[in-house]
């Protein structure tokens, strides 16, 4: 199982950080789980010097390697300060306009400095005649239209529906079972048995109830934790549903 937690622009300080790492650990020790931190840009290179176990991501990178781009990091320099995984189309990086060509680009960016890419995809709303397959499609598509099959064994596939995210509760179960089985067969169409092992994971409205339902019953490889991963009696509740 694979555990991935986006702490977002939290928490305010560094000390604060070390904290919520500690105890995270020590959570992901006990139930023997992939865990993967993502926290802001700004305290990754210390997180990453004392993540023990646990798996470091940056929670986004530029397409470029260097350049004119204040703000912003490249992928080597995420690599270099020892992060191993990027975020990469997050719903909220979308709806700050990042498009599909640009999530293809930071996905080769990604691979070419030794990152494993957490490719997030996500409709923003459900209709009854399917359209939201369409929209799922195209953003695999993009994402991994220059990943080779001897790359895509790096992937990490995060569904986020984005009308469950920060949602009272999130997708049921059973529709989830159904994209994830969507999801498979293109990653099987693309490439072959490797897409057939590429984890497949949720994010969207994850809580200790809903994180027990999904992993028994959605048929998923594991979660992407955004609010709750920064939240310890959150998180605590999360873990001990995880059994």
């Amino acid at each position: 199982m694979i555990l991935v937690l986006n702490w977002k622009m939290n928490p305010k300080t560094l000390k604060e950080a070390f904290s919520l790492l500690d105890a995270t650990k020590k959570s992901i020790l006990r139930k023997k789980i992939t865990g993967i931190v993502a926290p802001p840009s700004v305290f990754l290179a210390d997180i990453a010097r004392k993540k023990g176990t646990l798996h470091v991501a940056a929670q986004s990178i530029h397409t470029e390697e260097s350049g004119s781009h204040t703000g912003d990091v490249a992928a080597a320099q995420v690599s270099s300060v020892g992060a191993d995984h990027v975020l990469i189309g997050h719903a909220e990086r979308r709806a700050l306009g990042e498009t599909n060509e640009e999530v293809g680009k930071k996905v080769v960016a990604a691979l070419a400095s030794h990152l494993a890419p957490i490719i997030c995809v996500g409709e923003n709303a459900r209709d009854g005649q399917g359209h939201y397959l369409e929209t799922i499609r195209i953003q695999l598509e993009a994402a991994l239209c220059d990943v080779s099959k001897t790359k895509a064994k790096h992937l990490v596939i995060a569904y986020e529906p984005v009308w469950a995210i920060g949602a009272a509760k999130p997708m049921s179960t059973h529709e989830m079972h159904e994209m994830t089985i969507y999801i498979r067969k293109f990653l099987f169409s693309k490439f072959g048995k490797t897409g057939m092992s590429m984890p497949i994971l949720y994010g969207g409205s994850i809580d200790g109830t809903s994180a027990r339902d999904m992993m028994h019953h959605g048929e998923v490889d594991g979660l992407l934790v955004g609010r709750a991963s920064s939240d310890m009696s959150k998180m605590h509740e999360l873990f001990d549903a995880l059994k």
